[in-house]
């Protein structure tokens, strides 16, 4: 039977606007990856922002303090000890100055950000970890323990880092082609990723079973989101007819999506971006420069569009504001930073409710993730689980995190997981690791050739010695 009344979606955010900052409070002047891998290249806490930039030979990305906007100098200093391009960078969700990164070079690495930023180029991580046999794509941390790291290399598997001990701890290795990406649940009890293998997985990630699996024949997935505690999962792809499309699932039965729905005819990827504190979804196209949100609900029809930020320039990828590095007296809900490669530019877009007071919204503030760690890595690998500790942003949250990192001291020089040494000599599977792997042992030979020349004249020298002890007259 036909309802009278009109699909109208009453909501406290049907009016959200997406606001660009004046181009004052931009950041200006950089030199932006050229790399085509889907990845965003950019990640912001509440006191920095990174971005993967262009760079000859090794793979480098700029740091900058949040309140340094503006144009950014061309000498400024870089992080650059990476061999290869760098293809994805995060924030420790719990240590402001700690950002991981990965590279085509085969590592992931650590670094820690001085105060106020870096002073001159910075060379040496503060851990490399080294595990996978060909590049690495993504890193993630997770998203209640704290130095848990988890890697997911073009070898088709995915390393769990223990940053205590600075050593893989697990391997998840039930992909059959290229992890597209990772996303966790509230409390880190699950993994979802999505593959070239057309799949999407639900995984246990301690154990590495394969709780859910689904085969996305006719919607082919990219990007995949758990929608906090809905028990619920995003996909975005595409249809067998080359549309852009989303699909929501039920995390404990990926046999059907509970719904599809058509996006566009475009052909750049489809990020996802979903806020469990306003159950919003924001989506945003790669290589164009809209950004649609939506909001979710458990009920039909789930989805509900809300309104779509337009802007005619392109955006490569986005870095996400968390929470507590918001502007509560804006009724600020959500910050992007926009990376607009023709300009060298990145840009902020605050997402914004329109409220007349200037109190503190409760309503739109809930208890949101905070600052600490719920579980130590050794209770989340004993099998823990522990939801977020909350915190309110009632104060204006300024206030940082008390923990520091402990780079551990490391001396082994094999990496043994589930009985398989990871650094035994993978054969190379590209010019570029051949040539790589070439120098390598070049340099190798020509050390223990200097070695061997240093033992040589020991050698001599000892037997000189020895020489004229024995003939020296007996005193």
């Amino acid at each position: 039977q036909m309802s009278w009344r009109p699909q109208y979606h009453s909501s406290k955010f049907r009016n959200v606007y997406g606001k660009v900052a004046n181009r004052e409070h931009c950041f200006d002047g950089i030199p932006i990856t050229k790399n085509v891998h889907d990845n965003h290249f950019c990640a912001v806490n509440a006191r920095f922002l990174a971005i993967v930039t262009e760079s000859a030979g090794g793979g480098s990305f700029l740091v900058i303090p949040l309140e340094q906007t503006g144009r950014i100098e061309p000498n400024y200093p870089k992080v650059c000890g990476h061999q290869g391009n760098v293809l994805d960078i995060k924030w420790n969700p719990f240590i402001d100055n700690i950002i991981a990164s990965c590279s085509e070079d085969t590592s992931v690495r650590i670094w820690e950000i001085p105060e106020g930023g870096l002073k001159r180029n910075m060379t040496e991580a503060l851990l490399q970890l080294h595990g996978h046999s060909r590049r690495v794509g993504l890193v993630e941390w997770h998203p209640t323990t704290n130095n848990i790291l988890f890697s997911a290399g073009y070898d088709y598997k995915v390393l769990i880092w223990n940053l205590d001990v600075g050593e893989p701890v697990k391997m998840i290795d039930c992909h059959t082609d290229v992890i597209l990406c990772m996303s966790f649940n509230t409390d880190g009890s699950l993994l979802t990723t999505t593959c070239k293998d057309k799949k999407l997985r639900v995984i246990e990630p301690r154990s590495g079973r394969v709780l859910q699996e689904a085969n996305c024949k006719n919607h082919r997935v990219n990007r995949v989101v758990f929608l906090g505690n809905m028990k619920r999962l995003l996909t975005t792809g595409v249809s067998r007819w080359n549309t852009r499309q989303i699909a929501l699932w039920d995390q404990e039965d990926l046999s059907m999506p509970l719904t599809e729905e058509e996006i566009d005819g475009l052909s750049g990827l489809l990020f996802p971006f979903y806020d469990a504190d306003t159950h919003m979804l924001y989506l945003a196209g790669k290589g164009d420069g809209n950004i649609r949100y939506y909001e979710i609900s458990t009920e039909k029809p789930y989805l509900s569009y809300l309104m779509e930020f337009r802007s005619p320039a392109p955006q490569k990828g986005l870095g996400v504001m968390p929470k507590h590095g918001l502007d509560v007296s804006a009724c600020e809900v959500f910050r992007f930073y926009k990376l607009v490669t023709l300009k060298g530019l990145i840009e902020p877009i605050s997402m914004i409710v329109p409220r007349r007071s200037d109190s503190y919204q409760e309503d739109i503030y809930p208890m949101t993730p905070g600052t600490e760690p719920a579980l130590t890595p050794d209770e989340w690998l004993g099998g823990i689980n522990r939801d977020p500790v909350l915190m309110s942003l009632k104060e204006g949250y300024k206030k940082s995190s008390k923990m520091v990192f402990k780079a551990p001291i490391k001396e082994k020089k094999t990496v043994v997981v589930n009985g398989i040494d990871l650094l035994e000599n993978v054969p190379p599977r590209t010019e570029n690791e051949l040539l790589r792997m070439f120098f390598r042992q070049q340099d190798e030979i020509r050390r223990l050739k200097e070695e061997l020349a240093q033992k040589d004249i020991r050698i001599r020298q000892l037997q000189l010695e020895l020489k004229n002890l024995l003939n020296s007259p007996k005193s």
